[in-house]
């Protein structure tokens, strides 16, 4: 059995929403990642065999690697098909914003969703979301949205009408949220959903392959290189990896490749933080990713330094400057941080 996590008084009055609704709008956030797609995609499952009209809308394009995702072909891209998109929109009875706590984690779709009429539900994990829904379910503590999306389908009482696709998209997002299970996971809950999920007929093992062991030789070559230039912080217990647009280019660099590689240096002896900074290819930033290993709070590190935040072990962030700046910056940080670094090496 499942502790109840989600509030049943918001649960009741999204159930009520469904039985007028017709059309269903499911948006994830800018640069989407596992959980992002695979919640929305496990939502949209459900949702169709309610016989709802359902369309799911991100920002922009998602890694290869997600591709093979029973429904991927038929989520649209906004900034391809702005004005087709936003017809969607205005014209939905929900809109349900999966996998972001704020309107700027979607970018130019903000202001569609926000002048939209439609009721707006919140399904979210992260700290500190914005009131910006007129349901949230939002759940720090739990692993990833594609869980609580698993959660809300059953306490609608709606479990047997998970399919084996919905299944594999909620397993997905749970599986890629975690690294695959090796960090925010030690609440054996996880494991009884994994159980359920499997009872759908899914090949965890196949998932798992499709979304780690399908990369392209560039990636490997990539993943040499930017190893091979990472710096290492011995007395702060801390590693950084970086790679710039010009080294992209380099390597054939498509949306995902570097899918991971901030996880790598964890793997050296000692080390408890590791940083990776990466230039945007289409925006003058460069993106932060960061995680950790036992107490260490990276997303307190990521909100103080780097307009970010997130997951105790897995945080991300935005640097509004050079990437030399953002190591400089980086280095501030390790400087702050080094007691509490030290005191849990």
């Amino acid at each position: 059995m499942l502790s109840k996590v989600i509030d049943q008084t918001k649960i009741d009055r999204f159930t009520r929403w469904l039985e007028h609704a017709e059309k269903i709008v499911i948006v994830g956030h800018v640069a989407p990642d596992g959980d992002a797609i695979g919640s929305s995609l496990g939502f949209y499952h459900f949702l169709e065999t309610l016989d709802k009209t359902v369309n799911v809308i991100v920002p922009n394009g998602f890694p290869d690697f997600l591709k093979w995702l029973p429904g991927s072909r038929d989520i649209l891209l906004y900034d391809r098909y702005k004005e087709f998109a936003d017809k969607l929109i205005a014209e939905a009875d929900i809109i349900c914003c999966l996998d972001f706590n704020a309107l700027n984690r979607i970018d130019s779709m903000a202001d569609s969703i926000q002048a939209a009429k439609g009721k707006k539900l919140l399904i979210d994990h992260h700290l500190q979301p914005e009131e910006f829904c007129d349901i949230i379910m939002s759940y720090s503590h739990i692993s990833s949205t594609s869980e609580l999306v698993f959660r809300l389908i059953c306490r609608m009482g709606y479990f047997s009408d998970i399919t084996r696709e919905g299944a594999e998209c909620i397993y997905t997002g749970m599986m890629t949220d975690t690294g695959g299970f090796t960090y925010n996971s030690n609440n054996p809950e996880i494991y009884f959903i994994i159980s359920e999920l499997l009872s759908k007929g899914i090949d965890k093992d196949d998932i798992y392959r499709k979304v780690y062991n399908t990369y392209s030789e560039s990636r490997l070559r990539l993943m040499g290189f930017v190893l091979s230039q990472m710096k290492v912080y011995p007395d702060c217990h801390a590693a950084l990896i970086s790679l710039t647009k010009k080294e992209q280019g380099q390597f054939d660099y498509i949306r995902g490749d570097s899918e991971g590689f901030v996880n790598i240096p964890l793997s050296i002896k000692g080390v408890i933080l590791s940083c990776f900074l990466r230039e945007d290819t289409e925006r003058p930033i460069v993106k932060i990713s960061l995680r950790s290993v036992g107490a260490f709070p990276c997303n307190q590190l990521a909100a103080e330094f780097f307009n970010g935040g997130g997951h105790l072990n897995a945080s991300g962030g935005e640097f509004y400057g050079t990437i030399e700046e953002a190591r400089v910056m980086f280095a501030k940080a390790l400087e702050k941080y080094k007691p509490l670094l030290n005191a849990k090496g």
